[in-house]
């Protein structure tokens, strides 16, 4: 069994690979501190799991993800992160993710989640499970950025973070008039009319991202 940790903390990885280590020994864990290094190491070979935190340098996990999607690369994921499950669970799920813990869950939690993602199956807690069942109503009942998709989503986070346009398009390689024309989107979608508004909202519902200046 091949298993990769991704996170950017020496503490949390000692600490997964120990746990990982007694469920399953046999096991072989490899360790990745930053995004880029996860990413090359799933482009080159098979996992039959990994785990993938959120935020960490360079690319972080959730553009991780976004990539994997792009590629078929359909590899069962388990996202430990310190971010709120109500804020980033449901888009890591849609993303293809298996299941989504806290980083405070317990480590019976976390074990519960390992096996049952390694027997083919999705992990989410009851809190999350009845946020979904919640989420289920209309369009108009739902927070304004769970209205965006994932490229706005991703671009209102850096417009919320302080980055340019420009800054935007050069980090994810897109074009100004693509990076300008999501901003656009998203602020009408939002009922926004400028980025300190947007900046003000993310701040209020914990979505600006902490990773962008590693």
């Amino acid at each position: 069994m091949e298993i990769l940790i991704a996170d950017d903390h020496m503490v949390v990885r000692n600490g997964l690979k120990q746990l990982i280590q007694e469920l399953y020994p046999e096991a072989i864990i490899q360790e990745a501190m930053d995004g880029q290094d996860a990413f090359q190491r799933i482009l080159s070979q098979k996992f039959d799991l990994i785990v993938l935190d959120l935020s960490m340098p360079g690319i972080n996990g959730m553009e991780i993800l976004v990539k994997m999607q792009e590629r078929s690369l359909n590899y069962p994921v388990l996202v430990l992160s310190m971010h709120p499950q109500l804020q980033y669970a449901i888009r890591v799920l849609r993303l293809g993710a298996a299941g989504y813990l806290t980083k405070d869950a317990a480590f019976g939690e976390i074990a519960e989640a390992l096996n049952k993602i390694i027997s083919g199956g999705r992990y989410i807690s009851s809190l999350l499970a009845e946020h979904l069942a919640l989420s289920l109503s209309a369009d108009r009942d739902k927070l304004p950025h769970e209205l965006l998709s994932e490229r706005e989503f991703q671009i209102m986070q850096l417009l919320a973070g302080g980055l340019s346009v420009g800054e935007i398009a050069k980090h994810l390689c897109i074009s100004v008039k693509t990076v300008s024309t999501h901003r656009l989107h998203l602020l009408e979608k939002m009922g926004l009319k400028r980025n300190a508004e947007l900046t003000l909202y993310a701040i209020s519902n914990d979505l600006v991202r902490n990773d962008l200046f590693k």
